[in-house]
């Protein structure tokens, strides 16, 4: 699809006349070029339909570039640049190359972004509602997808209230009549399927409503349930007419926060740009039933490139990573037809039917454009105000530990153990006061033998450094004391990197109470901004070290209680979690489904089904 053109590389920079000079040899074909500095670092990946025309732009009428432009062009020592059949694998390969390098003048999307979605098992006798990353064609509906598992999880749980779906784990039919209902089911918050007293149809009826619901049909469900609730009252069902009321207003508050916009069963995305010397934002309003369900706003800073090219790279890196595009998309901005047409035919590629992208001039349609450019404008509004004050704090943290330079890059650490197992060391970034979580990582302590912090925290942070090419801090916080910050920076000082490093000191309630150095404390009681980004930082650093250093147990749990069949070691272990998905799928799986399983004989299927069917004997005995 692609070929390597005119690649040089030279040791000194390059002045623009040279950089003129090569330009002016390209060919005018489609491709993607790429920038860089004097270090050869990629700082800029573009495309274009005719790469001659666009690269020369760069180098051609210097003084008339916007300051975004000309301070890239100032950092360009060299190009390289890559051929492509047509506009179309342009703008693809250029996604791929903007994920590969991330150049810092590009927008883009977080690493590892997707959408989650609102799932009714409506083929099953008694469906279920659930939040999950994929759409499949497995028969169940979908709806979304919504900007973050917040929300969609906000609207869950507000739904099941509403209609008295369970929030257990109970398997439904099978698990009827087993147990006596819960608390939830006593106070009318569930309709009791553990009972029996509610039969499929009458179930799946409820998901209908509830389908109705979240497809932007609320008059509907509101009609049926006041049917309901009137139905009870003339009754004298007094309870049961209570509780439809309350499931009206619970529902009316959150369809509230769901602008209706068009007309019923319309799905759209309404996309609007905001730029200001400080930074771009990019807000998307998702359309589903002809109702806004919800929306996201993407911030850039002001050294960000964003013209044409930029956006419609962006927009289809937003849409490469979601598993559902609707079949019409407005923008507020305008786009030339060239590349509106070819980032419609990219989505028409990925969702299998026609992606009609539009940018409405006039009526409702356009009315509609301003309303999410309004939101834009104040989202960056709110974020600027936020940035200063943030901004603000961290020179405050400056002046407080006595730095050189703003602490724009911090790096925080915690160990967490369970015993002398599952030693797990845990990185969070923040990046200008905000948590960035393409910086978290965790370190598997493997050479420090026993419960020994600072040999696991010198561990952690050595291997970290082991990687040059990774952004270095400009602060790292450590969550311990003193004698931790000593053997920390004693290590920094013996690898040459003058990083400062200090520790987060808790008071005798586990919470924040000061900074240390390697020698005394510095209060923050009285700083109330650095105190509470402090406390944000040991509270998050905390919450993800600990939480990955459980999953670390759970799963090594899983794998001990299967390595205590005879004749199932460790890598046996790992490939039957793996085939069935965890212990409960194990244990559920019959003789020839485990022995289909790779390394796994007819003998050791008949141990795993003896060794599960005399658990459940021994379970059986003591309840």
């Amino acid at each position: 699809m692609s070929c390597p053109f005119f690649s040089e590389s030279e040791a000194v920079s390059i002045n623009i006349e040279e950089l003129r000079d090569k330009a002016s040899r390209l060919p005018l074909t489609p491709g993607v070029y790429l920038m860089k500095d004097a270090a050869g670092r990629i700082i800029y990946v573009g495309k274009s339909k005719a790469l001659r025309s666009r690269v020369l732009s760069y180098f051609t009428d210097i003084g008339h570039h916007t300051v975004k432009t000309a301070k890239l062009v100032s950092g360009i020592s060299d190009f390289d640049v890559m051929l492509t059949s047509t506009e179309i694998e342009a703008l693809a390969l250029e996604n791929r190359l903007i994920k590969l390098h991330t150049p810092k003048f590009n927008i883009k999307l977080k690493d590892g972004k997707s959408y989650p979605y609102i799932k009714l098992t409506v083929n099953e006798e008694y469906p279920r509602i659930l939040v999950v990353r994929k759409r499949l064609a497995d028969g169940a509906k979908y709806f979304g997808p919504y900007s973050g598992t917040s929300t969609a999880y906000m609207i869950v749980n507000t739904v099941r209230k509403a209609f008295g779906i369970p929030d257990c784990k109970k398997n439904f039919p099978k698990d009827i009549g087993k147990t006596r209902p819960c608390l939830n089911y006593q106070i009318g918050l569930c309709c009791g399927v553990c009972t029996g007293s509610v039969s499929g149809n009458e179930y799946r009826k409820v998901f209908s409503d509830i389908s109705s619901f979240l497809g932007g049909s609320f008059s509907e469900v509101k009609k049926s349930l006041t049917e309901q609730m009137e139905y009870a009252s003339e009754n004298l069902m007094f309870e049961a007419a209570a509780l439809c009321r309350d499931r009206i207003k619970s529902l009316s508050k959150l369809w509230e926060k769901q602008k209706v916009v068009a007309a019923p069963y319309v799905e759209q995305d309404i996309i609007a740009l905001y730029s200001d010397e400080t930074c771009t934002c990019l807000t998307v309003f998702y359309v589903r039933g002809g109702a806004v369900t919800d929306s996201e706003s993407f911030v850039f800073g002001a050294d960000r490139i964003v013209d044409e090219d930029a956006v419609s790279s962006f927009l289809y890196e937003l849409y490469s990573v979601r598993e559902y595009i609707p079949k019409e998309i407005l923008l507020d901005f305008p786009l030339c037809d060239d590349s509106r047409n070819t980032l419609s035919d990219l989505l028409r590629e990925k969702a299998g039917y026609r992606v009609n992208v539009r940018f409405p001039e006039k009526g409702n349609l356009k009315a509609l454009c301003r309303m999410v450019a309004d939101n834009a404008k104040e989202y960056a509004a709110r974020y600027n105000a936020d940035a200063e004050k943030q901004n603000d704090t961290l020179i405050r943290i400056a002046q407080l530990l006595g730095l050189e330079v703003v602490p724009e890059r911090i790096e925080a650490y915690d160990i967490s153990n369970y015993g002398s197992e599952n030693i797990t060391a845990g990185k969070i970034t923040v990046v200008n006061g905000r948590f960035d979580k393409s910086g978290y990582r965790t370190y598997k302590i493997a050479s420090t033998a026993g419960q020994d912090d600072y040999a696991s925290m010198r561990e952690a942070i050595s291997r970290r450094f082991s990687h040059p090419e990774d952004e270095y801090p400009d602060l790292i916080l450590l969550d311990g004391g003193k004698a931790h910050v000593s053997v920390i920076r004693q290590l920094l000082a013996g690898l040459g990197i003058p990083i400062p490093v200090f520790g987060m000191v808790k008071d005798e309630y586990h919470k924040t109470r000061a900074l240390t150095d390697d020698e005394c404390e510095i209060s923050i009681a009285k700083e109330q901004p650095v105190f509470l980004m402090i406390y944000k930082i040991q509270e998050e650093i905390h919450r993800f070290t600990v939480s990955r250093m459980t999953g670390a147990k759970r799963k090594s749990l899983k794998t001990s209680s299967l390595e205590a069949v005879n004749g199932i070691g460790p890598a046996k272990a790992k490939a039957l979690l793996s085939a069935f998905g965890g212990l409960s799928g194990v244990a559920a799986a019959d003789r020839a489904s485990l022995a289909a399983v790779k390394g796994i004989t007819e003998k050791d299927a008949e141990a795993v089904i003896t060794y599960f069917a005399e658990s459940k004997k021994k379970r059986t005995k003591t309840t």
